[in-house]
């Protein structure tokens, strides 16, 4: 009898998907909030057989092409208008296969109390990708600091301003460097993860985004892979009621969950 249960058991190990005995998932984020947030899903993740490893990139241009080049298995830094972006531009073969958190951009300031205190003719950079840079304008457009072209759509770029009523000077800098910006600038409009990064406080904000539109960040994997046992398990691990509490617990709503 205890020979059958041992030969039983053997096979039925034998029969479990690679998920289930430790498969490595390499996943993408920018340091801050999107690595933090996965640090915890990894506990979850191993339940479900997943040997999650975190890598951390600077920027938001190379997890793309590391998970396209077979570097990460997947990725969870992006909201979708940015990752559209890099599939029309590069032809990446990657797709999104759920929604995580998302950000509320902000405007932030070393100098000013308030975004009324900016000067004519006053400084203030913004993210140089198109989409995060257009998010910016969109946020300077809805508080009525200036007005963009009409149809512009989410991606709306300097060249889209028609009315700039106190002259603002735009400079457009790498979206990891716009907190280190504050220092030169009179304000300097962050994406929330590269803010509690560099210690600001969304709270702190001059110019706050309200959690609306398509700016809900994903999970990204190459899309021969989106069908996989795997890439399920992984949704299901990030999307779980634990790491729902670790976010509302630790982020105190500057992150904001989409389950």
């Amino acid at each position: 009898m205890l020979r059958t249960l041992t030969l039983a058991a053997l096979l039925a190990a034998a029969s479990l998907p690679a998920l289930a005995q430790g498969q490595r998932v390499r996943v993408g984020a920018t340091p801050g909030p999107h690595a933090q947030i996965l640090e915890a899903v990894k506990p979850i993740a191993a339940k479900k057989g997943l040997d999650l490893q975190v890598v951390e990139f600077s920027d938001y241009v190379v997890p793309n092409e590391a998970l396209s080049s077979g570097e990460l298995e997947a990725n969870s830094f992006q909201h979708q208008p940015y990752l559209d972006n890099q599939k029309a531009d590069r032809g990446y073969r990657i797709e999104s296969v759920a929604q995580t958190v998302n950000f509320p951009m902000g405007v932030y300031s070393k100098r000013h109390k308030s975004i009324d205190a900016v000067p004519a003719g006053g400084t203030l950079a913004i993210p140089n990708d198109p989409t995060n840079g257009g998010r910016a304008l969109l946020l300077l457009q809805d508080k009525g600091l200036l007005k963009l072209k009409a149809n512009v759509g989410f991606k709306p770029s300097v060249a889209d301003i028609t009315e700039n009523p106190k002259r603002l000077r735009i400079i457009e800098v790498d979206a990891a460097q716009t907190p280190r910006s504050l220092d030169d600038v009179d304000a300097a409009a962050v994406n929330t993860n590269y803010a509690t990064a560099a210690g600001l406080k969304p709270s702190d904000a001059i110019l706050k985004e309200e959690p609306k539109g398509p700016y809900v960040n994903v999970i990204a994997v190459r899309s021969a892979d989106k069908d996989k046992p795997w890439v399920a398990a992984l949704v299901e691990s990030y999307r779980s009621p634990e790491v729902k509490a670790f976010i509302e617990g630790k982020f105190g709503g500057a992150v904001l969950t989409s389950w």
